[in-house]
């Protein structure tokens, strides 16, 4: 109930966001019929539009994808015709003639009777073509969907979150009413409005065409309606789930960590709380370590169960190996586990996967090898261990006491002396004795070094189009189909593009030789998660930045000249600026073809 709460409240707050405006027109459009007529069928069909096709492209893949793309042609022809009706009346009694009663009822605007049919048929319209900027809010439903699978509750939050938006507008209508029967008693000033709403309607389908309503009033929203919605989520978050600071299963949160359970609350630690006395008194139990079966694979331990655990001060860690914000945590990981696990510490690392090739068993064992990971992994391809947490997050720690209780947990990166101030707590409480002093991880290297988060302005962006934004190249995507890409002259920030030849799938993005990426980037660190071709030969690459060799500004998978080899699906730091971080203009062409593109991440 609180999550539906929280999804309908987060729906209001779009009336807030630029993203609406493309919406307005067609919402408006229909203020000289009755609100019970004309408004009401239009909003309602909207919502129940919204959360049907929201939920298919959240878990159908690609055929939902293409489904929702035949759709928004349909409905933009269906609103310009419905716009140019407004226009003319004339027009309107043209293009009435070959549907005759029909083509009366569904397209004559203003100059027929308006039917409940009409307006919700546009409220159809208006669903199929709505693309609300992706915040906090909605991100967690749909990170969830894609996660968990299709569902009745899935379909309930995304219709929660349209009921809030249609809530707001319907007031907004109400209002605007007001103001449209002080024009009926001069039937010119209503022709005008008429007119004016028509242009309205024109703009907006134009608007949605080229992308604005994805592309510019996203950006416009970035910073807006999302600082509204953390706020939301740290008032209103549900048991178990982290706040907007932590990462969602898109792994589009900010890199601040959010302690909880003995973190937080009347019982919180400081950084040199005594462990000794009362104080484990204060220690909440979130609930018994669930059982972890459903593991399709174990590495460094043979299978575990909850019981054999028993005795054991335990740090369960969900992470995967493309993941930026989980590789960050890695080197205190480590770190506890070979100060602690002589004295009752086991950390198990839980593989829940983002992209397909973080499935192959293959990779990730060299994951593991490479990253010198010496804890047991249980490889969570299935999502059944996460599911049995209830997880939505990656990274995500969660602390278990000697009996088999959870006692806190921690989302995202950050607060890691609490942690490892709540695992000393645990293991004195379980009789450990004296305890070495606490690690002391310092200036880790390369792309588990700390972000420089004060100075991030880019969000995560993925290539793949089921979730790609900012895309800026002219025409668009082409699915699932090879295509010649440009990138304009003067990207603006975030905006991103493909260059020279690919074929965009619904995940990634396959290149050809001489083809290549322009992002306009704000951000210390870049990164880029790439694969190999298909065949798994090696696929060079040149990295510039602003046009030139990046010199000292390279990342750790490249040199001072910007070049660099793709041997494996992973995450390659391509970028680590020193100094003054500004808005910079990152490019990479690849040499060979066949090279896979994933995801940019900063830092």
């Amino acid at each position: 109930m609180l999550l539906t709460l929280l999804a309908f409240l987060g729906g209001a707050l779009t009336i807030l966001s630029p993203c609406i405006l493309p919406v307005l027109p067609f919402v408006f459009a229909r203020q000289e019929r009755s609100f019970a007529r004309g408004t009401l069928p239009l909003l309602a069909g909207m919502a129940l539009t919204f959360a049907l096709i929201a939920t298919l492209a959240a878990v159908g893949g690609a055929w939902a994808v293409r489904v929702n793309s035949v759709g928004r042609a349909a409905a933009l022809l269906l609103l310009a015709l419905f716009g140019a009706a407004l226009l003319s009346t004339r027009f309107a009694d043209w293009l009435a003639r070959p549907f005759v009663a029909l083509g009366n009822r569904l397209l004559s605007g203003a100059a027929s009777r308006g039917t409940v049919v009409t307006s919700a048929v546009l409220g159809v319209a208006t669903g199929l073509l709505w693309a609300p900027c992706a915040g906090p809010v909605l991100g967690l439903i749909l990170t969830g969907a894609a996660i968990n699978g299709p569902s009745v509750q899935t379909t309930l939050l995304l219709f929660a979150y349209a009921l809030g938006a249609i809530t707001s507008l319907a007031l907004a209508t109400l209002a605007g009413a007001r103001l449209l029967r002080a024009f009926k008693s001069s039937l010119p000033a209503a022709d005008w409005v008429r007119r004016g709403l028509g242009v309205a309607v024109l703009a907006a389908v134009a608007a949605i065409v080229v992308g604005w309503d994805t592309g510019i009033l996203t950006r416009l929203s970035y910073a807006g309606t999302n600082s509204l919605e953390q706020r939301l989520l740290e008032r209103l978050r549900p048991p178990g789930a982290a706040p907007a600071g932590a990462m969602q299963g898109a792994m589009t949160g900010a890199m601040n960590g959010h302690m909880s359970g003995a973190m937080t609350g009347g019982g919180a630690m400081g950084g040199a709380m005594a462990m000794q006395g009362s104080a484990h008194a204060h220690l909440p139990v979130e609930g018994e370590l669930p059982p972890l079966t459903g593991a399709v694979a174990w590495l460094n331990s043979p299978p575990l169960t909850a019981e054999q655990l028993r005795g054991k001060v335990v740090l369960v860690d969900f992470w995967t190996y493309s993941c930026i914000n989980c590789l960050r945590t890695l080197p205190y990981l480590r770190a506890w586990y070979e100060r602690y696990k002589d004295h009752g510490l086991l950390i198990i690392g839980v593989h829940s996967p983002e992209f397909a090739f973080e499935k192959n068993e293959a990779n990730v064992r060299r994951a593991v090898r490479d990253l010198d990971i010496r804890y047991p992994v249980a490889i969570d391809n299935d999502y059944a261990i996460w599911r049995a947490f209830d997880n939505q997050y990656w990274p995500a720690h969660y602390f278990v006491d000697a009996s088999g209780q959870i006692r806190g947990h921690h989302f995202g990166e950050g607060g890691y002396q609490e942690s490892e101030d709540l695992i000393r707590e645990l293991l004195t409480q379980a009789g450990a004795g004296e305890l070495p002093p606490p690690t002391s991880v310092t200036n880790p290297q390369g792309i588990e070094a700390a972000p420089d988060v004060a100075d991030v302005a880019s969000p995560e962006t993925y290539v793949g189009y089921e979730r790609a934004q900012h895309f800026a190249a002219a025409g668009g995507v082409v699915r699932d189909a090879p295509a010649v890409y440009a990138a304009p002259s003067a990207p603006a920030l975030n905006d991103w593009s493909l260059t020279g030849g690919w074929t965009v799938g619904p995940e990634s993005a396959v290149g050809t030789a001489g083809g290549g990426i322009v992002f306009r980037f704000h951000a210390r660190d870049l990164h880029l998660v790439l694969g190999p071709s298909a065949s798994g030969a090696p696929v060079h690459f040149r990295v510039k930045l602003d046009g030139r060799e990046p010199g000292a500004a390279h990342g750790a998978d490249t040199d001072a000249h910007g070049n660099g080899v793709v041997r494996g699906q992973r995450l390659y730091q391509l970028i680590r600026q020193d100094g003054a971080v500004g808005d910079r203009t990152f490019s990479i062409e690849f040499l060979d073809p066949g090279v896979q593109a994933y995801s940019f991440t900063f830092g």
